[in-house]
């Protein structure tokens, strides 16, 4: 019990962690200061701290309790560096599972408003949802075929086994490639930001999120940057021998895909779903073929 309640309090401070060095990361490159060091805290008690008004009911609720939780759950399914959670009873395939409840519970909460904007915002993540959900499973159906398991907590130690000869990475390099293209598009930045689009459907779903609702939508999107980051190590990256390499691991992962985020312009929707089918999951399969010969 103690597990499952310091595991998403883990992953909520490491997630703050997160979108500060996102918008560091962001203000270097387009060279200005940046935010200061609690600013992601301070901007969640301000949402939250701001007067709500809505008409659209109890499903608009549920659906961003929905987002928060879908994440929460997946966290516990993660081993940390002395703390395994849920991982013994849940494996990947559960994991897998519960990563797509944040978008599904953001749909359902938006699908309650009468605004367009929202309903074609949540249109396109639901189908950048069902893009990167492909080379995704594909990649995770091969690391579970190269491990014979599909517990986290046996990948992991097969890779710590031997050292970096062993990680994912080194004995998966296709599909290691694949896995980080699917987590740039999961994350849903640039140039996969296509359900947000400022210019085109003024920031999609979050156009009828205010106060607390926008302030739960920044708490979902520590959890995902943490989740997305926190995946792909425990996957290819031998997970944490401690405390110390699990963050190191955890935080350049992260930071490859949001450097690379704020160079490229935004694709098109039909841009999004061709290429994610295209490349990672063409990538992804030719890993696999190599791993069955």
């Amino acid at each position: 019990m103690i597990e499952l309640i310091l595991m998403p309090l883990a992953a909520f401070v490491i997630g703050l962690a997160m979108v500060l060095m996102m918008r560091r990361i962001g203000a270097r490159l387009q060279r200005r200061v940046g935010p200061p060091l609690l600013q992601p805290l301070w901007d969640i008690i301000k949402l939250h701290g701001k007067e709500t008004q809505t008409s659209h009911g109890l499903i608009h609720e549920l659906g961003i309790v929905m987002a928060i939780g879908g994440f929460v759950a997946a966290v516990t399914l993660m081993p940390l560096p002395g703390m395994n959670g849920l991982a013994e009873q849940g494996g990947l395939i559960a994991l897998v599972y519960m990563m797509m409840i944040p978008s599904l519970g953001l749909a359902l909460g938006v699908g309650q408003c009468a605004n367009p904007n929202g309903s074609i915002g949540i249109s396109r993540a639901l189908t950048a949802m069902l893009a990167y959900d492909i080379p995704m499973v594909i990649v995770v159906f091969g690391v579970a075929f190269f491990y014979g398991s599909t517990s986290l907590v046996q990948i992991i130690d097969a890779q710590q086994a031997g050292g970096f000869a062993t990680w994912g990475i080194a004995e998966m390099p296709l599909l290691a490639f694949a896995g980080l293209f699917a987590m740039q598009a999961m994350l849903g930045k640039q140039p996969f930001e296509i359900y947000v689009a400022p210019a085109e459907i003024a920031t999609g779903p979050m156009v009828e999120m205010g106060g607390k609702f926008l302030g739960g939508l920044f708490i979902m999107q520590c959890f995902q940057l943490y989740a997305a980051g926190a995946l792909y190590t425990l996957l290819f990256l031998g997970g944490g021998e401690n405390w110390l390499t699990f963050l190191i691991k955890v935080f350049a992962v992260v930071a490859i895909p949001m450097s690379i985020a704020f160079l490229f312009p935004r694709y098109r929707t039909e841009d999004v779903v061709r290429l994610v089918w295209k490349w990672p999951a063409m990538i992804g399969l030719l890993g696999i073929a190599f791993l069955m010969y």
